[in-house]
């Protein structure tokens, strides 16, 4: 059987961080403390995404969202490896159920690029991932609690599953009654458009769920041609595109580069969903803002923005029955 061309994408991208360098034409003689930084938590980019980055630039927006760094080895007060409360959250391996009405499963650990902010990058996904035998019991999870009407599939990255495997999933779910709607969080659209495959676009148009994708996108020169043409095929599939984005340091904390990216999603078809504030998951200090930075910040784009593109600014707080607005 012939490997995906998605597939081949992924298995052609960076994992190391000098080849990434040099190939964006950047001289940065000390990088014994980033290299520990990627022994920690590798380095992984698409290079798709890297082509969309500045050539020479060590302060690429795009190059700062996933460039291991010294600063991720430092130890900060408020920082911890589950920010959010996913452990807790946890009713068995691969089963997160927080919200009402909806449970989140993590598909798998794998991702095709490692954000250097991901508030799971000290996530034991070895052991808390719903694999094949675990399946069966989210499903009955599900049809002993009637109230649940959604299931998220995340990660990981759940567009990191095979298009066979995702179609059994999907079959399994829709026979559940009580089930509404289907959500994908994925990162995949944007970093490696090629994944949205003819295949796929058939699970999901086939799909008796209302089904959601919510990609993540931070800053719009992520959003190439190629990646407008992979979402507006998702779209064609009849499935609702939202965005969701963090709000990170030296990379979109610019009124001006907030207002494009909402702009360019809209024109591409994507909702502006989330703004999330850092999840403040060890490793990630550096991203931060303070809070007057970002008041400051939602009241300009407040000033700027028609409503329908002003993304919900929240934060994840542990055992909060929601996000919590700012």
């Amino acid at each position: 059987m012939q490997t995906p061309a998605w597939q081949q994408a992924l298995a052609q991208g960076f994992s190391n961080l000098s080849s990434l360098l040099e190939y964006l034409q950047i001289d940065a003689p000390d990088l014994a403390q980033s290299i520990q930084a990627s022994q920690q938590f590798s380095l992984r980019v698409p290079r798709e995404f890297a082509a969309l980055m500045r050539k020479g630039d060590l302060n690429d927006p795009l190059l700062r969202q996933v460039l291991p760094s010294h600063k991720e080895l430092l130890t900060v007060a408020g920082f911890s490896t589950d920010p959010v409360g996913d452990r807790q959250a946890e009713h068995s391996p691969g089963l997160l159920h927080k919200y009402h009405g909806r449970i989140l499963v993590i598909t798998t650990g794998a991702c095709a690029v490692h954000c250097r902010y991901c508030f799971r990058r000290h996530y034991p996904y070895a052991g808390s991932t719903a694999t094949a035998s675990q399946w069966q019991g989210i499903l009955d999870y599900i049809q002993a609690n009637p109230s649940i009407e959604e299931v998220i599939l995340s990660g990981g990255d759940p567009l990191m599953i095979s298009d066979k495997k995702l179609g059994e999933w999907l079959q399994q779910l829709q026979q559940l009654p009580q089930l509404k709607r289907l959500r994908f969080h994925t990162r995949l659209p944007v970093v490696l458009p090629q994944r949205i495959t003819r295949e796929l676009t058939g699970l999901l148009q086939a799909c008796r769920l209302n089904t959601i994708m919510v990609i993540h996108t931070n800053h719009p020169a992520e959003l190439s041609p190629s990646v407008a043409e992979a979402l507006h095929k998702v779209a064609a599939a009849g499935v609702s595109l939202l965005n969701q984005s963090v709000l990170l340091k030296g990379v979109n904390d610019q009124c001006e580069t907030l207002v494009t990216l909402s702009e360019r999603l809209f024109e591409i078809g994507v909702m502006p969903y989330y703004l999330h504030l850092l999840d403040r998951v060890a490793g990630a200090a550096h991203f931060d803002l303070n809070e007057s930075a970002i008041q400051n910040l939602q009241l300009q784009l407040l000033a700027r923005l028609p409503g329908y593109l002003m993304p919900k600014m929240v934060r994840e707080i542990a055992d909060e029955p929601s996000k919590t607005p700012l």
